[in-house]
């Protein structure tokens, strides 16, 4: 690597944001190490961001591509190809990058080399009241298990592309994105099966702005849920236990209610003590009780939008046998 070739390559799919790329290149502007290049792929928007990039020119080495619209992995892949950096780091295009981030990773790959890595998710302290209720419900171990980089996590930790990097001998050995669903455990999953190290950069959080409204929120993860299933049928070994609980959270929920209707409230006691346990966990995690508050909600919400998409998707696909490959995520993808 030439003293001229940067150290990592930023690459970030962007469709109709201006904001969040002005709010992502502020913070990126703002690194206190800048050993990176900025990749920003504007994937056929009608609102492109050109000229909030052309506005960072003179503070970034940063890049930007217009596309038409395709989906966002083949935009990641669209930057994959004109990247120059030893490795390539992914952001989402609602993220907000500490001002250490760059130097934290930096260090850590000097003192552990890893081929591929990731690290968590955190809200701003400026996020609003449901997007810090949402990284709650998103985080909490009570709700994931401590999945997405948690402290304590119920399985092997699995890069996600809000804030993912690998080597370009990854790349170069395993490929690029696939247009689906999960595009990123897919991903992750792919580089762990091809022998190279993953890990997690626990002291590399960034601020992810995530939905900022409870009926996009239930969207998402209901997509999440079905797109498990589909994991599966890629990777028959790769379904665990922790990715089948919020679908069983969801039968048992059922069940608890209709007995609570039908027989007795006190059968509703189960799902009352959860609850208080989501607030309290949700009231020591962020000191606010307006955060706590929306947190409920938003746990209830996280859990039923995953567990109903796990359920749809394994009836159809697994018990029904239809869909045994991409081809109809793929398409979904695409017409979104």
């Amino acid at each position: 690597m030439t003293p001229a070739t940067p150290r990592f390559s930023v690459i970030v799919p962007v469709y109709n944001r201006i904001d969040e790329v002005d709010d992502l290149l502020a913070s990126l502007a703002a690194q206190t190490l800048k050993n990176f290049e900025v990749i920003i792929v504007e994937d056929g928007s009608t609102a492109p961001a050109g000229e909030v990039v052309e506005k960072y020119a003179p503070e970034l080495n940063v890049h930007y591509y217009f596309k038409p619209n395709e989906g966002r992995s083949i935009a990641r892949n669209y930057g994959l190809e004109r990247a120059s950096g030893q490795y390539f780091i992914f952001f989402d295009s609602d993220c907000v990058i500490p001002p250490e981030y760059f130097a934290t990773i930096t260090r850590r790959l000097d003192e552990t080399p890893l081929d591929c890595f990731g690290g968590p998710d955190a809200a701003h302290e400026s996020f609003s009241t449901t997007q810090k209720a949402i990284n709650v419900a998103m985080t909490s171990f009570l709700t994931t298990g401590g999945i997405r980089g948690g402290k304590v996590s119920l399985e092997k930790f699995v890069p996600r592309t809000f804030n993912m990097g690998f080597s370009r001998e990854v790349y170069d050995r395993v490929g690029g994105f696939r247009e689906m669903f999960s595009e990123d455990i897919d991903m992750s999953t792919r580089i762990r099966n091809a022998g190279f190290s993953i890990g997690l950069i626990a002291d590399a959080p960034v601020y992810h702005k995530r939905r900022i409204d409870l009926k996009k929120f239930f969207r998402q993860v209901h997509v999440f849920g079905m797109s498990r299933i589909t994991l599966k049928l890629l990777y028959p070994g790769s379904l665990k236990l922790v990715h089948a609980l919020p679908a069983l959270a969801v039968i048992i929920g059922v069940i608890l209610v209709l007995l609570g209707i039908f027989v007795s409230p006190w059968w509703l006691l189960p799902i009352g003590v959860y609850l208080l346990a989501v607030f309290i966990s949700a009231l020591f995690s962020t000191r606010s009780l307006a955060v706590s508050a929306m947190a409920v909600p938003a746990s209830v919400i996280m859990i039923t939008g995953y567990g109903t998409g796990f359920i749809k998707a394994y009836f159809t696909k697994i018990l029904l046998g239809r869909g045994r490959d991409i081809n109809e995520e793929i398409e979904m993808r695409r017409g979104k």
